[in-house]
């Protein structure tokens, strides 16, 4: 049987980091990945269209400047390929898939009490022993399948966003029905568009999507970032979402109407996500939410000819209750003749069958349907795995009613286990890439402490996890973030309970916090 120091699942952004840290730091450590190479959720989303909607020059790892000087973006937001591209060259330049088992999913893990050690299983029946177990495995890596009536009867192609074939499709003259209108939808809904004969689209939930304003990066644009990368990055931390991008004002209400619609035009044309910042009280106050929401109704009405179906498209929920999309002609798509918006919030998908959907008496006859019904968010991943902590407790009992965590780091329960991006920490509302390098660093900085003092476990505090539950939620209803359904509160899962998971106090104060913690002795904390 392997043994080594730290077992580490998942070989996206966050286990590739955590890999190269921990030999840095003097650990031996092997990665799984159920995937046949490195890229976590870009090696699995391939669904026309993707692309991230945090600009390029950030969304890429920092620890090594040699890194951010080398690699060529060309686009201000990259497309999958091109992600997938530069994670496969970390991979090779850190020559770490040396230490990574392909196509090896887990199944379980075990704490074993006797010599303080993880007993790691995958569905091969692969075993390895290790003293620490990092859980690098992303909060949007589980697709929501949904469970609709008579599927198995559909006499077409089925796809999920989340699951796409490695060598793409074409759906040249075909029918084709996208249920979900969530980022991938978004994305990918205009690209369908323009190849198959016919699209129906299956809206649950209006969205709201702005802009993204992509283009190719200017000559001389991104060596004028490289020139002040270190500055950059150190900028960025100092803000909430960890993206250095200041608000036009105070409040919305704060200025005249004229020259709060100016802003939001502005802004609307080339800030993309950022756009939820223009003013810094619009995911707080409510006379300050109507404003944007106003603003971006009208501006779909402006942009789609049918008023009705301008009207469906529009959203009702606050902006910003639900992760905000970024598009390019989303709206526009639905002035096409060879596409069809079916609004089925008030009359649900009754079932499939053989020849496509059928919502209420009417049955929309499609040649594929592709599930655009997102992730089974934050805590997905490690549900499904059967991890067993101390006395026997397994994670998805102890979260069966809520997540909770110390820090999105740590669980009480589970000696010597961390979560990278886990429930209770920033994770998808900031630069996921920042937030796992800052994860990372703290983990390790953990590790050698252990070492240096000679202990062997660390596991988090039940007061310390409690009090810590309690803050994120505090922070988080004093959000509009948490106003309506959505996958930060598990509510597109069926049964999954409705808590706001990640933590909304901005990167600062959080990473301030976790200082703090191992000022004071990693307060919060037992170890042994």
């Amino acid at each position: 049987m392997t043994e080594v120091d730290v077992v580490i699942v998942g070989a996206g952004f966050g286990g590739l980091y955590a890999l190269h840290k921990m030999r840095q730091c003097g650990f031996t450590a092997h990665v799984y990945e159920a995937g046949d190479d490195v890229g976590g959720t870009w090696y699995w989303n391939r669904y026309p269209g993707c692309r991230c909607d945090i600009e390029s020059i950030h969304y890429s790892y920092q620890f090594d400047n040699d890194l951010q000087q080398e690699w060529v973006w060309t686009e201000r937001y990259a497309t999958q390929p091109e992600i997938l591209k530069y994670i496969q060259h970390v991979a090779e330049r850190f020559d770490l898939r040396k230490d990574i088992t392909f196509n090896a999913r887990v199944k379980a893990a075990t704490w074993q009490e006797n010599d303080a050690r993880w007993l790691v299983e995958t569905e091969a029946g692969e075993k390895v022993r290790a003293k620490f177990c990092i859980m690098a495995t992303g909060p949007l890596s589980v697709p929501n399948m949904p469970k609709f009536k008579g599927l198995e009867n559909f006499t077409g192609e089925t796809f999920h966003t989340g699951l796409w074939p490695q060598e793409g499709l074409d759906f040249t003259g075909k029918r084709v029905g996208v249920i979900g209108t969530g980022s991938s939808a978004i994305q990918s809904i205009p690209l369908i568009a323009q190849q198959a004969s016919h699209l129906t689209v299956f809206q649950r939930t209006a969205n709201y999507t702005i802009p993204a304003a992509n283009r190719p990066l200017k000559p001389g644009e991104l060596e004028a970032v490289k020139a002040q990368y270190p500055k950059l990055r150190a900028l960025g931390k100092n803000y909430p979402t960890t993206i250095p991008v200041d608000p036009s004002g105070p409040s919305a209400l704060a200025v005249s109407d004229e020259d709060r619609e100016r802003v939001y035009e502005e802004w609307w044309k080339d800030k993309g996500l950022m756009f939820q910042a223009a003013f810094a009280d619009l995911l707080f106050v409510d006379e300050a939410n109507d404003t944007v929401s106003d603003f971006i109704r009208n501006k779909i009405h402006s942009i789609v000819e049918d008023p009705s179906i301008a009207a469906t498209l529009a959203p009702k929920n606050p902006f910003g209750c639900k992760r905000m999309c970024v598009d390019t002609d989303y709206y526009k798509t639905f002035n096409r003749s060879n596409v069809t918006l079916v609004d089925v919030s008030d009359a649900p998908i009754d079932r499939i069958v053989p020849s496509g959907v059928l919502v209420g008496d009417t049955t929309h006859d499609v040649d594929a349907i592709i599930f655009a019904t997102g992730y089974d968010a934050m805590t997905g991943a490690m549900a499904k795995m059967h991890i067993r902590g101390r006395d026997g407790l397994v994670l998805r009992d102890k979260w069966c009613k809520a997540p909770s965590s110390y820090l999105g780091i740590a669980v009480n329960g589970f000696p010597n286990l961390f979560t990278i991006n886990g429930p209770g920490s920033p994770s998808a509302l900031v630069n996921m890439v920042t937030g796992i390098e800052h994860h990372v660093d703290w983990i390790s900085d953990c590790l050698k402490h252990l070492r240096e003092t000679g202990s062997s476990t660390i596991e988090a505090e039940k007061p310390a996890e409690d009090i810590w539950v309690e803050h994120s939620r505090e922070v988080g209803n004093a959000s509009l973030r948490s106003a309506c359904d959505s996958w930060y509160l598990g509510a597109n899962v069926p049964g999954k309970p409705r808590v706001f998971m990640p933590y909304l106090g901005g990167f600062p104060a959080y990473a301030e916090k976790c200082a703090t913690i191992v000022r004071n002795g990693y307060n919060g904390f037992s170890i042994s």
